[in-house]
């Protein structure tokens, strides 16, 4: 039976991980909306083939797509889901969608989940990755996505209903994709922490708040304790935080890699690249002008 939700993926070259996300919303979702933006694999025949209605969209960055999804795919359901290409819905949040969806309050806005990490095929449970509540299912019309350029959120000003109940990210890709993939998000990053003040004056945009919501309570300890902390040896210190206090040597080889390079060598990245913006202004401003015009696009 198929619950009152359009399922909102974004792609970009995801034939590898496509079809199992597809499959996993399919006992639920009313209507598929996947928005593509140039793949040249058969990501666009692979959803078509399940039934998704396909829209095609220049990338800018995450949040002005999932906006630009919500805008003008034509939602009519009163509930939306955004799924990533490369997670999966577990089988108790697809019951939930299924038989508990129509019950949630009038006043709810927003639905927390759990998301859960496989990293070369184990499930990352410590180092404080697990569990991470985000609001990915939420009221049709009712939530937006704040205009960030790296780990945007859904901004819900009703109230939140929190599940115990997981998507799970399983990208199917190999680990230089992955390094890849960061090495990109450094730079938004770093774009990030040299316009912090024009990002944080965004309308809609997530406030840091020790006492607010999950993602606000990271936002806040991010800014406040993480960023005050010296250049680089920050990052140290993070990566000692999440391996040895959080328990991230219990997630066995697999977890050692993952918390090693998202813990350390990308933060250590980050910093980097901002230090050497301080030091070569011509660099900082080919940054500043090359995501700029992106936006401008």
């Amino acid at each position: 039976m198929s619950a009152d939700i359009t399922v909102l993926i974004l792609t970009l070259n995801e034939e590898c991980n496509l079809p199992r996300a597809l499959e996993s919303v399919s006992s639920f979702a009313r209507r598929v909306v996947v928005v593509d933006s140039g793949s040249t694999d058969r990501t666009v025949e692979i959803a078509r083939e399940a039934g998704a209605e396909v829209y095609e969209h220049s990338f800018v960055n995450h949040a002005i797509q999932v906006n630009w999804g919500l805008d003008n795919t034509g939602i009519s359901t009163p509930w939306t889901f955004r799924l990533d290409a490369d997670e999966i819905v577990m089988p108790e949040l697809a019951d939930f969608l299924e038989h508990g969806l129509a019950s949630v309050p009038d006043e709810v806005d927003g639905i927390e989940i759990r998301r859960r990490i496989r990293f070369l095929g184990r499930w990352i449970r410590h180092g404080g990755v697990y569990p991470k509540y985000l609001v990915r299912i939420f009221r049709t019309g009712r939530v937006r996505c704040e205009m960030a350029f790296m780990d945007e959120h859904m901004v819900v000003e009703g109230r939140i209903h929190r599940v115990k109940a997981d998507i799970s990210d399983e990208n199917a890709k190999p680990l230089r994709w992955w390094t890849a993939k960061h090495n990109w998000y450094s730079d938004r990053e770093l774009f990030e922490l040299l316009e912090s003040e024009r990002v944080a004056a965004q309308p809609g945009s997530v406030q840091p708040r020790l006492f607010g919501t999950a993602v606000e309570r990271t936002r806040w300890l991010k800014t406040n304790v993480y960023g005050r902390g010296p250049l680089a040896l920050r990052s140290w210190l993070y990566y000692l935080y999440r391996f040895y206090l959080k328990l991230g040597f219990l997630d066995g080889p697999e977890g050692r890699i993952y918390h090693f390079l998202q813990a350390y060598w990308y933060r250590f990245l980050v910093d980097a690249k901002y230090f050497e913006a301080g030091k070569y202004p011509r660099i900082k401003k080919e940054l500043l002008d090359r995501v700029s015009s992106s936006l401008e696009d």
